[in-house]
């Protein structure tokens, strides 16, 4: 038996791979990066970086950057709420999840952005749950209706407290790290359980051009000696804030992901490390970050393909559109680059369920992307040679008619080769009038209540839905808030 193909897409020649990674060796040494964390450029400068504390500004030599490449793992494992299912990041594994950090949801009665709340978040969270081709969770919702300061820790506990999938998450205040690591403790039983089976990775974003904020720093600090991945969210913008070319946003992307990788191995030799981003090209016409343009999927690939020449697991946002709506602009952008993301081997794909420059959520989208990451995921199994010989048999058997249908092969192997996606229309015209015309949105908006009704929340076992609602608690009478939210659909 011949094995499939794994269908694959490049778009850079070993050549000028090792150019733009040595030109970013080069900016990284001569230009040096904005470190604004005090432990962070205590880090660095014994290591041998050149620190100017007056500036903030470090220059790290091709001998330091290097030698902490090597000690970063080829291979990271991610592990769900139990501990039990483990998942592979690193090769041509491809995992999707909901972009993070959205601050609007698409009401799916108006038809029109909103500020979410936690019942949206919970919705969003259990669909998200139910969902067979989204690997991994993400703090998906910024709620409205808890302070801002308690945000990161409360989009945590309710991604744990309604499923057992993995969490891709971040901080956007320092002092939030403490209260999510601790819950992630609780759910693993001790410090050295969470460091031996990761359960979050933690988005960390650079400021372009090359600066690490005391806050995305620390974050990359703090992740790395609890054992939990640093995902590396470079976001050039071509032409405003990052070179308008795309392969000049790739060498500020790698010189700035180089970097961020460094501090996690100086504070953690070992610690997991993903390549990663959410550069976009820029619409000079509007001033606006089109993530659904066939530009931003190019450096995105090619992001991933030198990520993948550097030995690392890789990330980006792909799979998700600009447009305000479900429509037909969705799905063009959405599918392009879930496929394309998904032919390039790019590990966590982050961005399904996405609308508006990654500002906003719809439960609608999410469960029709789902569909579209399974045909990616579909493409490439690629072609498996499942007989031998092939076909002949059918003829020698049967004659110059045989009969397909009828015969014991098409049983056996019909759903190994074939992949269904109910929410997808594949009736006559007929059957599709008879059942009230309705299109992908309105057939999406059924079914997302139809799931959320007929299945029970994924909650963990009693002592650790306790001690995490204990926690977060705590955490959110510091901030005037008394008591938290309903996490009931219904708010």
């Amino acid at each position: 038996m011949i094995a499939p193909v794994r269908p694959k897409i490049s778009l850079l020649s070993r050549e000028l791979v090792q150019k733009i990674i040595d030109e970013a060796l080069l900016l990284l040494e001569k230009i040096g990066v904005f470190v604004e964390n005090e432990e962070a450029l205590s880090l660095l400068g014994e290591a041998g970086a050149k620190v100017k504390r007056e500036y903030q500004r470090v220059y790290l030599t091709d001998s330091l950057v290097k030698m902490c490449l090597d000690k970063a793992p080829k291979i990271v494992h991610l592990y769900d709420r139990e501990g039990q299912k483990s998942f592979i990041l690193g090769k041509d594994e491809v995992h999707f999840n909901p972009g993070s950090a959205a601050i609007s949801i698409l009401d799916s009665e108006t038809h029109s952005l909103r500020s979410p709340e936690t019942s949206d978040l919970v919705k969003l969270i259990r669909l998200t749950d139910l969902l067979p081709h989204l690997d991994f969770q993400s703090t998906a919702l910024v709620p409205s209706d808890v302070p801002q300061e308690i945000a990161d820790s409360y989009r945590l506990y309710v991604a744990l407290h309604f499923s057992s999938k993995p969490v891709v998450t971040g901080t956007f205040r320092v002092e939030s790290f403490k209260v999510m690591k601790d819950m992630l403790t609780a759910v693993r039983g001790s410090e050295n359980e969470l460091m031996k089976k990761p359960l979050a990775i933690f988005d960390a974003c650079p400021s372009p051009p090359l600066k690490w904020s005391n806050l995305t720093a620390q974050s990359l600090i703090d992740a790395a000696r609890c054992g939990q991945p640093s995902e590396l969210i470079s976001m050039g913008m071509t032409g405003a804030t990052s070179p308008v070319t795309i392969t000049g946003t790739l060498v500020q992307h790698v010189a700035e992901n180089l970097s961020g990788l460094v501090i996690v191995q100086l504070a953690q030799p070992g610690a997991p490390v993903i390549f990663g981003g959410s550069p976009s090209s820029f619409d000079l016409r509007f001033g606006t970050t089109p993530m659904g343009a066939m530009e931003t999927m190019m450096i995105d690939i090619a992001s991933a393909q030198i990520g993948q020449e550097l030995g690392l697991p890789t990330h980006a946002y792909m799979g998700l559109s600009d447009s305000k709506l479900v429509d037909c602009q969705a799905g063009l952008e959405t599918a392009s680059g879930a496929l394309l993301a998904a032919l390039a081997g790019i590990n966590v794909v982050s961005g399904p369920g996405m609308l508006a420059f990654e500002s906003a959520q719809s439960l609608e989208k999410l469960l029709i992307d789902d569909a579209i990451c399974g045909q990616a995921l579909r493409l490439i199994e690629g072609i498996a040679q499942r007989d031998e010989p092939m076909a002949l048999f059918f003829f020698e058997e049967q004659g110059e008619w045989p009969n397909f249908l009828a015969h014991p092969h098409t049983r056996k192997w019909y759903r190994h080769e074939h992949k269904y996606f109910a929410i997808l229309d594949r009736k006559t015209y007929d059957s599709w009038v008879a059942d009230g015309r309705k299109d992908i949105v309105q057939r999406a908006k059924e079914e997302v209540k139809r799931l959320l009704a007929s299945s029970s929340p994924n909650f963990p076992p009693r002592d650790i839905l306790n001690e995490l609602k204990k926690i977060m608690t705590s955490e959110a009478k510091r901030y005037g808030l008394e008591s938290l939210p309903s996490l009931n659909e219904s708010g």
